[in-house]
């Protein structure tokens, strides 16, 4: 959920302070998990490039429909889940 601005003008110099500290450290977290995210696609782009090669080598069609489809759910998060065996 995103906050609004605080009012700066009614702040102190250690609020102030603080508050740049606050988003200084949130910002640093979410560039973190920014190199995470890239690394993860990067890992996910070599593996398709691994496996078109091996199709390749086979003789098999190198890419399909389903395959970028597949590989555009998964960047995007839309990974299947398993159904719930507790429902019943």
């Amino acid at each position: 959920m995103e906050e609004t601005f605080p009012d700066v003008s009614a702040m102190s110099d250690q609020e102030l302070k603080g508050l740049i500290d606050e988003l200084t450290d949130d910002e640093r977290e979410l560039s973190y998990r920014r190199r995470l995210l890239h690394g993860k696609i990067d890992i996910l782009r070599a593996e398709l490039v691994n496996r078109l090669k091996a199709k390749r080598e086979a003789g098999d069609v190198l890419i399909s429909g389903q395959d970028v489809q597949q590989l555009t759910d998964i960047l995007l998060g839309k990974v299947p889940t398993p159904p719930n065996d507790s429902e019943g």
